[in-house]
């Protein structure tokens, strides 16, 4: 670049001498002709002409020679941009902006800046220097002031003011102390109907079959929840609340029994199903995959049929609302290696409404 700049410099420079050992009317004519000349393209030009540094460099040097009045007439651009083009390269010469480092802090991650907003959302409660804590607590060492500035740009209200759980979410919360009852009702093969009352831990998905009577009164529902406080046994003080719909069968001494315990009776809305929803629907699944599907003759073959599903249920079933775990299990089953080589055998249950599948060993 220089030295096609020194070089074109140099051809223009060399120029100058043919030009002042003219005579003055042939200059006077030739200048003239060249203004006119000049004149006549800039009617022809359809936009702006672009000028490499090589021709600035000659249009501002002898910028000095020619007395400011006339630079219109001679050079092709306004004054203001002769001296803009000056200016550039002076400004260049004292700009240290890129010499010497800036300051201030680094810039935020970008991990950070998609951490922030996952806090926030997980933890309505949790103000600036809570979440700032904990990504110092995670190895990201940022300040109060930065976490706001996240927050705010991602439209994510102060702690104080932010949304509260969703309905979604306070059940889920609640899950750990909750136990939901209900009737499910098995229509037998002499068009007899009798009702069994189930049980359903929240936070397990564990059901519970406590009978199954024809006539379900106030006074059986109260032995089945004495039967039901012996069989959690020190698994009842992890429960607060008994979720119950309004039926007569539940009477005072009812509530009485889980009082005992320290469980509160909390009945549902009137004619609003969804607030018992998980104990609503382990009714509809019952009736859906197992009952609706078998001939039941009386209560014995009733009680088997729902025992087995209950069995079924807990030990065989995976939940989706536990990550696909079974109710009493704690952890996955280990990975099996070489599945090809192992034979999957299935087992019929209430001869084959259900099936349950398991390796050969």
């Amino acid at each position: 670049m220089i030295v096609s700049l020194v070089y074109r410099v140099v051809r223009k420079l060399l120029a100058v001498p043919a030009v002042l050992l003219r005579r003055n009317m042939a200059k006077d004519v030739e200048l003239l002709v060249l203004r006119h000349e000049n004149a006549v393209l800039r009617r022809q030009l359809t936009r702006p002409v672009r000028y490499e540094p090589t021709d600035r460099l000659w249009f501002a040097a002898p910028s000095s020679l020619i007395p400011r009045r006339r630079w219109a007439q001679v050079f092709p651009v306004t004054p203001a941009t002769l001296l803009a083009w000056h200016r550039r390269p002076i400004t260049r010469k004292w700009d240290y902006s890129k010499r010497r480092s800036r300051p201030g802090s680094p810039a935020t991650a970008s991990a950070v800046k998609a951490l922030v907003p996952q806090l926030a959302q997980q933890n309505p409660r949790w103000g600036c220097r809570r979440i700032q804590g904990e990504l110092v607590r995670l190895g990201h060492p940022v300040g109060s002031t930065t976490v706001w500035e996240i927050l705010a740009a991602a439209g994510i209200d102060p702690a104080p003011r932010r949304s509260g759980p969703t309905w979604r979410e306070f059940p889920t919360a609640q899950a750990e102390g909750i136990v939901a009852c209900d009737f499910v009702h098995i229509d037998l093969a002499g068009l007899r109907r009798f009702y069994a009352l189930v049980f359903l831990e929240h936070s397990t998905r564990r059901l519970h079959i406590a009978g199954v009577t024809a006539h379900p009164t106030g006074s059986w529902t109260v032995q089945q929840a004495r039967n039901l406080a012996v069989e959690l046994g020190i698994r009842v003080d992890s429960l607060r609340f008994l979720l119950r719909d309004r039926d007569a069968q539940h009477p005072e001494s009812f509530d009485a029994v889980f009082a005992a315990d320290g469980i509160k009776a909390v009945r549902t809305a009137p004619r609003a199903p969804r607030t018992n929803a998980h104990g609503e629907r382990v009714v509809e699944t019952l009736r859906r995959e197992v009952l609706d599907h078998l001939l039941i003759r009386n209560e014995t073959p009733a009680r088997r049929v729902l025992d087995a599903c209950a069995r079924h249920d807990n030990r065989r079933r995976p939940h989706r609302a536990r990550g696909q775990f079974l109710p009493l299990a704690r952890e996955y089953p280990a990975p099996k290696t070489g599945l090809t080589a192992h034979r999957v055998l299935r087992r019929r249950v209430l001869g084959g409404v259900i099936n349950e599948y398991r390796y050969a060993a």
